[in-house]
């Protein structure tokens, strides 16, 4: 499958090159990853510079939670969350700033201050508008898979098919991107570990493991496995403990195709993804 380039306003990304990066920047009270630890404005933006500097390619950043059982919280807040801790990174990581959000008029915002990406969990679902924006502005666009919403999707997480249900998801979600007038080569899918998805059943487990099938779809693969509750259920460990097992998650993601891996430690993933990529990027010398 011959891979998009990604392209952003100043810079571009060959993702047939090496696994991307995206650092996640939680400017919440309530992550349940962080605890709120970048909440005031001088630690997320010192946070930012942190994860651009220990090789994050891209600066995922959010300002509501989506955490099972979260709710949505008003848009006015989340503009003061989110807006200044852009303005005042855009001109010093270097790196393109995507932002984090279901509503159409942060993303606007957003992308007027600075940033050059959406992740939008809802996959378009939760704003009409917010096709049309990705659209206007042309930027590159993270379609997540969940059931529902945040506060409802660990209710329902029986599937009859889990990978075909998903991929058919992904499908209508494209198609529906596709017709407001969002560029194919823009789409990213994300198949939503943790969002949805059983752990008595293992799905994100099976979903890492069969990863590849998402390939068919012909668009980039990213995951997010960081820190989640499914690796917590495996080692035992709060959130805090789990980046060993945040590691393992990123290095089988890659092997099984995923071409953009979401962490809030960059430094030592970093480590894993290179080693990894050499991995898998490597072929026999014909001539030994």
């Amino acid at each position: 499958m011959r891979l998009p380039i990604l392209r952003f306003r100043q810079q571009e990304y060959d993702l047939s090159q090496r696994t991307l990066i995206l650092g996640v920047l939680n400017v919440t009270p309530d992550s349940f990853s962080d605890g709120g630890r970048f909440f005031e404005w001088a630690k997320a933006v010192e946070r930012g510079r942190q994860l651009a500097a220990e090789g994050a390619d891209i600066l995922d950043v959010g300002g509501e939670s989506t955490r099972p059982g979260s709710q949505p919280i008003p848009e006015e807040e989340e503009l003061r969350r989110v807006i200044p801790v852009i303005e005042e990174l855009r001109g010093q990581i270097g790196i393109p700033i995507s932002i984090d959000t279901r509503k159409a008029r942060v993303a606007e915002r957003a992308l007027e201050a600075g940033a050059q990406m959406v992740n939008d969990v809802s996959a378009l679902r939760f704003d009409e508008a917010m096709a049309a924006t990705v659209a206007r502005w042309k930027v590159p666009l993270i379609l997540m898979h969940m059931r529902g919403h945040p506060g409802i999707m660990q209710m329902d997480t029986h599937y009859k098919d889990l990978l075909g249900e998903i991929q058919g998801f992904f499908k209508e979600r494209m198609d529906f991107a596709l017709s407001r007038g969002v560029a194919r080569e823009a789409i990213i899918l994300d198949p939503g570990i943790g969002f949805g998805k059983s752990l008595e059943e293992k799905h994100n487990l099976i979903l890492l493991k069969e990863l590849r099938r998402f390939r068919d779809l012909g668009q980039p693969l990213m995951v997010g496995t960081s820190r989640k509750a499914f690796i917590g259920r495996i080692l035992d460990l709060p959130p805090e403990e789990r980046e060993e097992g945040t590691m393992a998650t990123v290095a089988v993601a890659i092997q099984n195709g995923a071409n953009l891996v979401r962490v809030h430690e960059v430094k030592r993933v970093r480590r894993v993804v290179q080693v990894v990529d050499a991995i898998m990027r490597s072929t026999p010398d014909p001539e030994a």
